[in-house]
């Protein structure tokens, strides 16, 4: 039988007392859309199978105790052999509130759950702006940014390991 009090039962079963994660504020801070090779690219049959290119990045800055701005920066470029059809730009950011969260889950919240929060926003921007530009619709396909984050750990991993045993064997060289 379970000593706490349901007042105290209900706090558990829903988000732990004192944490706090909300969006304040969503805004896209940067956007660029680039055909160089209009109106030409539009009248010429195109001689090979136009090439999708997608960057991500994604940037934190701490605005306070609890304030976070997010950005999250996509980059989709379309190009025939060595020619760019088109180059479009976002850059989706956000300030959210985090309360409450130990460092390694405030970590995990500002590379999982803030990026997702904007990536529907910047998905549907960039697929504005090629469709506006003249070109067939392009839907970005959903991102697993849990999966991103897990594997951004283990590169951050590697690196310290690298880190340690480079400046190990460093010092044994200089010995």
């Amino acid at each position: 039988m379970s000593e706490t009090s349901p007042a105290n039962g209900a706090a558990t079963d829903a988000q732990p007392a004192g944490q706090t994660f909300s969006l304040d504020k969503l805004y896209v801070k940067d956007v660029s859309f680039e055909a160089p090779g209009a109106p030409q690219v539009f009248a010429a049959e195109l001689p090979g199978q136009p090439q999708l290119q997608m960057n991500l990045a994604q940037s934190v800055q701490r605005l306070g105790d609890v304030a976070y701005e997010v950005q999250l920066d996509i980059t989709v470029t379309c190009t025939v052999d060595d020619k760019t059809l088109y180059l479009a730009e976002v850059k989706q950011a956000g300030l959210f509130t985090l309360a409450g969260f130990d460092p390694q889950t405030l970590d995990a919240v500002l590379g999982t759950l803030c990026p997702a929060s904007l990536y529907p926003y910047a998905r549907q921007t960039i697929g504005d702006l090629i469709q506006a530009g003249g070109f067939p619709p392009f839907l970005m396909q959903p991102l697993n940014f849990e999966g991103l984050y897990a594997e951004n750990l283990r590169q951050r991993a590697a690196q310290q390991a690298g880190g340690a045993l480079g400046s190990g064997t460093e010092t044994a060289g200089n010995a």
